[in-house]
């Protein structure tokens, strides 16, 4: 996989998970970036630093571009996909809920687990789920038709605010469920169909 010039994620994107936030689904996509540094693959470890207080997963459908993406049309939106693949949203939930923005939560070193990508050929699009499990245990079980906005119409909405560059992720928001990792846990995010990533979660020293 190519190394993402950027990582654009979408907040609230499932109306479950803004109600059990107490948030309200945002009129227009809520975008954050999340940087490149953040990303681990299957089987590293999730590290959280001793003083962030609650962290927790969010499974989601990943979006790998494919080929430059600038003011695309959404019904032509799957052209410019080079794979699907399971990532993991991990936040820091107090301090999301401290700060104005969300760089800080999201941000941390290995807060990005990620799959390997699958190409969209041969993958039922409008079937695509996603489910997060917790030392073996379902805790979030989401379809891509419940989205408020759909897969196509946010790769159309963020190429006319940014030119996509093929390597760059999109993380296009997670289902209701989410909860807290701690040390000791396993977590393991799946696309049936797109294969999946799993991680153990580990303390930092600082």
């Amino acid at each position: 996989m190519l190394a993402p010039t950027k990582i654009v994620c979408v907040g609230r994107n499932y109306a479950a998970h803004a109600s059990e936030l107490g948030n309200p689904v945002p009129s227009e996509p809520l975008l954050f970036l999340k940087p490149p540094s953040a990303i681990v693959r299957n089987g590293e470890p999730i590290v959280i630093p001793p003083w962030a207080g609650r962290v927790d997963y969010e499974g989601e459908i990943g979006v790998l571009i494919g080929r430059r993406a600038r003011g695309v049309e959404e019904e032509h939106a799957w052209d410019y996909v080079g794979g699907i693949l399971p990532l993991n949203d991990v936040t820091a939930r107090d301090l999301q809920r401290k700060d104005s923005q969300w760089a800080r939560a999201k941000g941390f070193d290995t807060f990005l687990p990620v799959g390997d990508p699958v190409p969209v050929e041969g993958l039922d699009l409008l079937s695509l789920e996603v489910v997060t499990r917790v030392n073996g245990m379902e805790r979030q079980r989401g379809r891509a038709r419940d989205m408020a906005f759909s897969i196509p119409y946010l790769l159309a909405y963020i190429s006319r605010i940014m030119t996509l560059e093929p390597g760059d992720l999109l993380a296009t928001g997670t289902p209701e469920g989410v909860g807290p990792l701690n040390p000791g846990d396993v977590v393991e995010v799946e696309i049936p169909g797109a294969g999946a990533v799993r991680n153990p979660v580990v303390l930092g020293e600082r």
